[in-house]
């Protein structure tokens, strides 16, 4: 799957987390460039650390939307928020560990976060928040 361009699908209808949404694509693009283009170890460090930064940012902005006007499921997404986290922290680890092959892991764990996260659990906050003003 090549989630490198931004889709209308992909949208959930709140211009602050879709820009965000379209800088995970941004990260996603630049690590396989990184790995097409064979760059060092230090090019997918600045990567995984932006990476690691943008979920810390990204995540805690949802909530906060979610917790404002009282969605749901926030304290599934919540959850569903916290074990991606532990992944993204422990798939830093072991990069720093210096573990081979890891660049293709994240690539597909990215792949799945916006396949799966966002075009499945992160759609079902856009209409609900819709409904509440928030664009």
């Amino acid at each position: 799957m090549s989630l490198t361009a931004w889709k209308e699908t992909y949208s959930v209808n709140i211009r602050e987390l879709d820009e965000q949404h379209r800088r995970l694509l941004g990260l996603v693009e630049q690590l396989r460039t990184a790995m097409r283009q064979g760059r060092g170890k230090e090019e997918l460090r600045r990567i995984f650390d932006g990476l690691v930064a943008y979920t810390a940012t990204h995540f805690a902005c949802e909530e906060r939307l979610m917790e404002a006007h009282g969605f749901p499921e926030y304290e599934e997404h919540q959850r569903i928020h916290a074990a991606m986290t532990r992944k993204v922290l422990d798939l830093q680890r072991q990069f720093h560990c210096g573990r081979l092959g890891l660049s293709l892991e994240v690539l597909k764990f990215l792949e799945e976060w916006v396949e799966k996260h966002i075009l499945g659990t992160d759609k079902k906050y856009g209409p609900f928040l819709n409904q509440r003003g928030v664009t």
